[in-house]
């Protein structure tokens, strides 16, 4: 299915209420067609948005990896960190531009989705830096280095039609239904659905139909236009041969339907669907291509089996015919009635380049024609018994052959129910932070920049909770809440956080210390004739400090109802909390490097786990600087999950 205009407009106006002040995080290549935007805020929960050459729409669910993208590794080296700065449609075309900008560059990323769709980068100056695919036709030309130039525009302006406009049905020769569609550019279902509810044949000629019924034609499209536009519509998902979305209910429906939360969440159902269906496809053609190879392998295996047995049966006939003429008072292979016992197994003698052979059908074996015919027939026995033994080699390349079939073969079957899809998590509030809960249960949050450390204290500090800060420039705020009765272990790791996550991890810096204060000593405004940078505060009052004896942090993966979450935090309450766990300290390898190898190691504990959790989140949890691995381990959280199911 592919999107109308109208749809297309409400789209990019709900999608632009969302996105606004993102960042790109992060962008997957799922198909050749799809490319998915993972939107980044400092304050909100992260956004994924999908945009494919059939549409956009904002989605629920991560797709893995189907097929390469050409336009992925150009796309993350240009958009990466860029603000997605508006999204656009362009009149009432299926083309939408988007927007990014950031660090003095801007870049129109546009989406074609019409036909078979297209994908193309520019730079602002419309210039076309990369594209999913070149065109060149009467009225364009599309390719790296020239213009973006969008397609002729024939038809009426929807968003603006009046009943005027209607006017020039009255004197064509087309089917009126023909001549709405081409006119308005509308799809098919929506031209059927206006000339159903309006209650116009639709096959009528234009110059037949009444004033009435073409007046009845322009207020309902002018309703369906602004109902779906500005999200006035229930959406339902058609479920026939192939599934649709629909914003609202046109004229009749074939098929069996099922309302829909909303307009981009059926078309996150229906699209998504649709894209893990021909995933799907592709993994099934590639196996079936495998097992039609292997099957060919088999086949041949079993045919050079049978040509070999064969071959080592009538040597073996010839070498026992060599008895029976001994048995005649032949003597020498030379005979001539030795030739002709010869002759009816096949055989006979030959010389090539002074060499006496015995030729057995097609195979030449080499004997000496002066010696008895038994040695002769020991040689021949001899031949037999090595065909019998390439016999057992081929036999097992064959069942080594039929077992890898069979292990395709079971795949293939799997593949039906494999699950390209994981649901994207909704995170909770705290976790667009740094965070860890403290050994005795309280929640701890801090800052991992200028932006988050202002939105911590900003958004969410409590008149119960106490602040932390280091003693040190370049130290985030962590804030501890609901700690008005917090004991000193909790007070103590909150403190020793503050401080690793601060200047001193990057460089090295042992013996800092933090200090806490209550609330109503934060100050959010600068006094009077100064100024204060964004993320920073005034403290007033007394401060209560901790020392930091040492710089050590953990990472953990911690089981929560919703499933299983990545944070970094004290050694000792990530190490109860955690199912696995690995123990980091300042020096040694790059943050991504280190994430990796953490990962890594994850894998080798809860592959399946691990593997739902990107290494994009295993570098944000890590300290600014450097660090390396001291200790792996399984976490306090499996030791007694596994006591409880021993228990159980």
């Amino acid at each position: 299915m592919g999107l109308a205009g109208i749809e297309l407009r409400y789209l990019v106006d709900k999608i632009s209420e969302q996105v606004q002040g993102y960042y790109i995080s992060n962008i997957y290549g799922i198909t050749k067609d799809s490319i998915l935007f993972k939107l980044h805020h400092t304050e909100k929960s992260d956004l994924f948005m999908m945009i494919s050459t059939s549409g956009v729409w904002l989605t629920a669910v991560k797709i893995d990896q189907i097929e390469p993208n050409r336009l992925l590794k150009r796309l993350r080296s240009d958009l990466l960190r860029l603000k997605l700065k508006k999204i656009e449609q362009i009149g009432a075309e299926r083309i939408a531009y988007f927007t990014f900008e950031g660090f003095g560059k801007e870049f129109i990323l546009v989406g074609e989705f019409f036909g078979d769709g297209n994908i193309l980068l520019c730079n602002k100056e419309m210039k076309i830096l990369a594209l999913q695919h070149s065109i060149e036709v009467r009225h364009r030309k599309l390719g790296v280095g020239l213009e973006y130039v969008q397609p002729p525009n024939n038809g009426l302006d929807i968003f603006n039609i009046s009943e005027s406009d209607f006017d020039e049905i009255k004197t064509t020769d087309l089917v009126s239904a023909k001549w709405f569609g081409r006119s308005l550019g509308l799809p098919k279902k929506y031209v059927e659905g206006v000339f159903d509810i309006a209650n116009v044949d639709p096959k009528k000629i234009g110059n037949l139909l009444t004033n009435d019924e073409i007046k009845k034609i322009f207020e309902t499209t002018k309703k369906i236009v602004n109902d779906v536009v500005l999200g006035n519509h229930e959406a339902i998902i058609i479920k026939n041969e192939k599934s649709e979305i629909l914003p609202l209910r046109l004229g009749k429906i074939e098929g069996d339907v099922i309302s829909a939360n909303s307009f981009i969440e059926g078309l996150d159902t229906v699209f998504t669907e649709n894209i893990v269906a021909k995933g799907k496809s592709i993994q099934s053609s590639g196996s079936d291509k495998k097992i039609k190879e292997l099957q060919t392998q088999i086949s041949e295996q079993q045919k050079a089996i049978e040509t070999v047995k064969e071959r080592s049966k009538n040597v073996t006939n010839v070498a026992n015919s060599l008895f029976e003429m001994v048995s005649k008072g032949i003597i020498s292979i030379e005979d001539k009635s030795a030739q002709e016992i010869l002759a009816t197994h096949n055989a006979k003698l030959t010389n090539e380049k002074g060499i006496s052979l015995m030729v057995v059908q097609d195979e030449k074996i080499k004997i000496n024609t002066k010696s008895s015919l038994q040695s002769i027939a020991s040689v021949l026995f001899n031949e037999a018994k090595k065909q019998s033994g390439a016999i057992k080699s081929i036999e097992d390349i064959k069942s080594k052959t039929e077992k890898k079939l069979e292990k395709i073969q079971n795949k293939t079957e799997l593949e039906q129910d494999i699950m390209l899809v994981t649901e994207i998590r909704k995170k909770s509030w705290y976790e667009r932070y740094r965070w860890f809960y403290t050994s005795d249960g309280y929640l701890v949050v801090g800052g991992r920049d200028a932006a988050s450390n202002s939105a911590v204290v900003r958004k969410h500090l409590g008149k119960n909770d106490k602040i932390f800060h280091g003693d040190i420039f370049g130290s985030p705020f962590f804030i501890i809440k609901n700690a008005e009765n917090a004991p000193d272990t909790s007070m103590n790791e909150v403190a020793h956080a503050t401080v690793c996550f601060s200047r001193a991890w990057r460089e090295g810096l042992y013996g800092v210390s933090a200090y806490w204060v209550n609330p109503e000593q934060v100050k959010k405004s600068a006094p009077s004739g100064e100024f204060l940078p964004k993320g920073s505060f005034t403290i007033e009052g007394q401060r209560n400090f901790i020392n930091s004896g040492n710089l050590k942090l953990t990472v953990g993966i911690i089981p929560q109802e919703d499933g299983h979450v990545l944070t970094c935090g004290p050694p000792e309450t990530i190490k109860k909390n955690s199912i696995c766990y690995a123990n980091i300290e300042p020096h040694g390898g790059e943050m991504a490097e280190t994430a990796k190898k953490i990962r890594m190691e994850f894998l080798k504990i809860h592959e399946e786990i691990t593997k739902k959790i990107n290494i994009d989140d295993f570098v944000r949890v890590m300290p600014a600087g450097k660090s390396q691995i001291k200790e792996v381990g399984i976490g306090n959280a499996q030791m007694n999950s596994v006591i409880d199911d021993e228990l159980d």
